[in-house]
C-alpha cells in the first residue's frame, strides 16, 4: 500500500510513540495527517469519534491512543484503565467501519498475554490463560481489540490488523515518576541521584524479573511496515526478541548514567509478571520487520535526552 495519498488519522499522534510514527508517515511524504486531541475529541465517547472521522474522513486510521503507565499507576487505576481503553478502542472500530475506512491498524499491548504464558511468548498462546494480575484490566480491554478486529473481519470484511508491541522507551518518554515504565523510571532517579548529590536510588521488587524493551524508532518503523504490508486476521508480536532482568537492566542504566550510588531493591513492591520476551519471527515473515536499536544504543540516547532536558516531568515533544 502506498501511504503518501492516503488521509491518515492517528490517534495519539502527539504522544510518545504516535509522535515517531507521524515521523515516519512524514519521511514517507505523507501530507494528509490528523492527529485528534484529547480536548477537541474524547474517543471514550461515540459522538465524539463520529465528529472526528467525519470532520476528516480518513482512508486509514491508526490507533496508538492509549491511558497507560507503570505498575504503581495500574494498581491505582484499574477500573479507568480498563474503561477508558475499551471504549476508546470499540467506538474507534465500530465508527470507522460505518464510515468505510479501508484499513484500522490497533495497537495492543504485551500485557495482554497469559502470566504464565511459555517463554517466548507466540501469538497463538495469547488466548491460554489470565493476564499479571496487575496489568490485566489494561491488557484485557486492549486485547478486546483483537476480538473485535477478527469478528468484524469475518462479518464485514473490514480490513484491520492487531500489533503487540513490548514495552517501549526513548527520547521523549514519560518520566513521571507516578505513571512511567521501568526504564524512564531507573534514568530519572539515577541522574537526579547524580544531581542531588544523593548516593541511593530505591527500585521496586527484586530485581530478578526480566524483560523485553523496543526502542521507539524501531516500534514506528514496525506499525509502518505492518500498515503498508500486512492485511490478515492474525495478531503480530512487535519487539527486539532480546530479553533483560530488571537488576541487570538497573546495573546498565547506573553505569551509563555515571550514577556510583547504591541500589536498594523494595522487596514489599510488585515485581509483575516474571518473564516477558515475544517471539518475534511473524514480523519478520509477513512484513520484513527486524528491530535494529540494540539496548545498549538506545539507552545511551535516551539517557541523554533526559539529561539535555533537565526540567522534564511528563513526556514533552521531541
Amino acid at each position: 500500500m502506498n501511504l503518501a495519498k492516503k488521509r491518515i488519522v492517528v490517534t495519539g499522534g502527539a504522544g510518545f510513540l504516535g509522535s515517531h510514527v507521524v515521523h515516519q508517515l512524514r519521511k514517507l511524504d505523507c501530507t494528509d495527517i490528523f492527529i485528534p486531541r484529547s480536548h477537541e475529541y474524547d474517543l471514550r465517547k461515540e459522538h465524539d469519534v463520529h465528529k472526528m472521522l467525519q470532520d476528516f474522513r480518513p482512508d486509514i486510521l491508526l490507533h496508538l491512543a492509549a491511558v497507560v503507565g507503570g505498575i504503581g499507576a495500574n494498581q491505582k487505576n484499574p477500573g479507568k484503565y480498563f474503561y477508558d481503553n475499551l471504549m476508546m478502542g470499540t467506538q474507534l472500530m465500530e465508527q470507522s467501519r460505518l464510515f468505510g475506512v479501508e484499513k484500522f491498524v490497533a495497537i495492543g499491548t504485551i500485557c495482554s498475554y497469559p502470566k504464565h504464558a511459555p517463554v517466548p511468548f507466540r501469538e497463538e498462546d495469547i488466548w491460554n490463560g489470565y493476564p499479571e494480575e496487575t496489568n490485566a484490566p489494561y491488557g484485557l480491554a486492549k486485547k478486546m481489540m483483537l476480538v473485535q478486529s477478527q469478528a468484524y473481519r469475518e462479518q464485514y470484511g473490514f480490513n484491520s490488523i492487531y500489533l503487540l508491541p513490548v514495552n517501549l522507551y526513548g527520547p521523549g518518554d514519560n518520566f513521571d515518576l507516578e505513571t512511567s515504565h521501568v526504564i524512564p523510571a531507573i534514568i530519572r532517579k539515577c541522574v537526579d541521584a547524580i544531581r542531588n548529590n544523593k548516593k541511593k536510588i530505591v527500585l521496586w521488587g527484586t530485581g530478578s524479573v526480566t524483560r523485553e524493551f523496543i526502542f521507539v524508532e524501531d516500534a514506528a518503523q514496525a506499525i509502518i511496515a505492518a500498515t503498508m504490508n500486512y492485511d490478515q486476521s492474525e495478531p503480530v508480536n512487535i519487539g527486539s526478541g532480546h530479553e533483560i532482568s530488571i537488576k541487570n537492566l538497573a546495573e546498565l542504566i547506573r553505569q551509563l548514567s555515571g550514577f556510583h550510588g547504591e541500589i536498594e531493591w523494595d522487596e514489599t513492591k510488585p515485581d509483575g509478571q516474571p518473564r516477558r520476551l515475544l517471539d518475534v519471527t511473524k514480523a519478520k515473515e509477513l512484513f520484513g520487520f527486524e528491530a535494529q536499536t540494540s539496548l545498549l544504543a538506545g539507552l545511551e540516547r535516551t539517557i541523554a535526552w533526559y539529561m539535555a532536558h533537565p526540567h522534564v516531568q511528563g513526556r514533552i515533544p521531541t
